[in-house]
């Protein structure tokens, strides 16, 4: 189904789906950035935060999502991007990276000094949305060369090379989780250049949905079932009895995977969710959790349609 159906069956309103078409007809793809297109497998089920999002972007903003584990924040950015029609750029802002891993680097290229751009300089140049995961994992040291990019001057100055603005269509989205091992707090110069959505864990009811989506063989009862057993997951870890490693998103989806290609749901759960936690006492109650919704000898022949 075209993506602007399901956006429309969801309930975005279509005024501003209309101003989203217009946006992509004024600025079409350049050929350079056309693989980086993206088609994205999972929809994002939240109507007001999808349309405070996507109004920010139509606005000229750049987006920081905030929120706790399995919110959908990077469902959200591939949706955006998708509507849109940009290219996508991923960085994975990890502790040990530095200006020119974002900016670019002087390179040799045939015996002489060039200029290799960094994924940040490609993003502007092309207009692309720029995803920075983890934003604040990073240095605010290699942060601060992003400041006049992603302000009013929309520009980014590299030392040594001439000035590159950003092209009009160019946005960042940068994601986050907070209270994080490896995390820092943002500077308050940064987050001033950021429109910030604050991400709701996913309702069970949206979850269904994002279920039925992706796996369309999936029995009604059992997409109940999965849903209602990732919600109480939610609800040990918000008692405190479990930590937030079992509350995986991803995990859920790979485990139904695993079990759309033959293993039972005791096995693929396990893989998916039970072994992420490494206290022996926190996998058994993430296992008796499971236990109580989903049969461990399950297999796809009870839990999907042929």
């Amino acid at each position: 189904m075209e993506l602007f159906e399901e956006l429309e069956q969801e309930g975005i309103d279509r005024g501003l789906l209309e101003a989203i078409r217009a946006f992509r007809a004024e600025h079409p793809v350049p050929q350079e950035a056309q693989g980086r297109l993206i088609r994205p497998k999972l929809l994002y089920y939240g109507r007001e935060v999808w349309q405070a999002a996507a109004t920010a972007l139509l606005c000229g903003e750049n987006l920081l999502l905030s929120g706790p584990k399995a919110t959908g924040k990077n469902v959200l950015a591939e949706n955006l991007a998708a509507a849109f029609g940009r290219p996508v750029w991923n960085m994975s802002m990890y502790v040990n990276i530095d200006a020119a891993s974002l900016i670019g680097a002087d390179t040799l290229k045939e015996g002489e000094v060039v200029f290799r751009e960094g994924p940040v300089c490609q993003c502007a140049r092309l207009g692309g949305f720029g995803v920075l995961d983890e934003v604040n994992m990073a240095k605010n040291e290699a942060l601060a060369v992003l400041h006049a990019a992603l302000d009013f001057r929309r520009v980014l100055d590299v030392p040594g090379y001439r000035p590159v603005p950003l092209d009009d269509a160019a946005r960042f989205i940068g994601t986050m989780n907070y209270g994080y091992a490896g995390t820092r707090e943002l500077n308050e110069a940064l987050v001033s250049r950021f429109a910030v959505v604050d991400m709701p864990v996913i309702a069970q009811e949206d979850l269904e949905k994002l279920l039925r989506r992706a796996f369309p063989h999936l029995k009604s009862k059992w997409v109940g079932q999965f849903a209602a057993l990732f919600q109480d997951l939610r609800d040990k870890c918000q008692s405190g009895e479990v930590s937030t490693r079992t509350l995986d998103l991803r995990g859920l989806l790979a485990a139904l995977r695993l079990i759309e290609h033959g293993l039972t749901a005791g096995q693929a759960l396990e893989l998916g969710l039970v072994n992420k936690a490494f206290d022996p006492y926190e996998r058994q109650l993430a296992a008796d959790v499971i236990a109580a919704r989903i049969p461990r000898e399950a297999c796809r022949g009870q839990l999907m349609e042929d």
